[in-house]
């Protein structure tokens, strides 16, 4: 059997766009997270969690990617109180650095020190486009499976951190916490891995420590 590649690179010009925004979030003191995933893995939910532990330390904005709606922003907004915008891709499966560059224009980069930009919900088109982000991070549910990192390796390989989500059902699905850890390192040996539970809480502590001294680093 004969495996054929035919993916190749056509990302210049989104790479050069992406390094360009970076640096000028960087310059400014601005942390860019953006969180990936596949649909109703709980970003929001878990984002909602996470401001609330960090509101009182951070200036923080939120910036939802859908095809179309407003459900999710609306969530957040009303929960957090925090900036919050709604970015509609008009079809398109992700965000790419020129349509995050679009966003980041509505918001108050002077009162701002962590953006926090929720993708489009999949495991395929948000891994392949650059947003200009400090830092990627992504969510794997448990009811999605353990074996997820070998199905989708692009994903877990641009990815710095992955939250594992609903921890409170693993009795209940065939979910090897040490099977997906050994295939997220397969992928990404760097990645480090927060096990948690956005219903009950569980482990959001520790993702928003990650952010918070992600934050501090940058400014240093």
């Amino acid at each position: 059997m004969k495996i054929i590649e035919i993916k190749k690179s056509v990302f210049a010009d989104n790479d050069r766009d992406a390094d360009e925004l970076r640096r000028e979030l960087a310059g400014r003191g601005v942390f860019l997270l953006n969180l990936m995933s596949s649909p109703g893995s709980g970003k929001t939910t878990t984002l909602i969690k996470t401001i609330k532990l960090l509101k009182d330390k951070l200036n923080i904005a939120v910036m939802e990617a859908d095809i179309d709606g407003d459900v999710d922003a609306v969530k957040i907004s009303e929960a957090t109180g925090i900036q919050t915008i709604q970015l509609h891709t008009g079809g398109m499966c992700h965000l790419d650095a020129e349509m995050t560059r679009q966003g980041i224009g509505n918001l108050d980069l002077d009162n701002t020190d962590l953006i926090i930009l929720e993708n489009v919900g999949n495991l395929v088109c948000p891994a392949e486009f650059d947003t200009g982000s400090s830092a990627n991070a992504m969510i794997l549910s448990v009811p999605e499976g353990h074996d997820k990192p070998l199905k989708y390796p692009l994903m877990f390989s641009v990815c710095n951190l992955v939250l594992v989500n609903k921890t409170d059902v693993m009795p209940y699905f065939d979910f090897d916490l040490g099977k997906c850890e050994e295939y997220v390192h397969m992928r990404n040996p760097k990645a480090q891995i927060i096990p948690i539970c956005a219903k009950t809480g569980e482990g959001v502590d520790k993702f928003a420590e990650w952010l918070l001294q992600k934050v501090k680093e940058l400014k240093r």
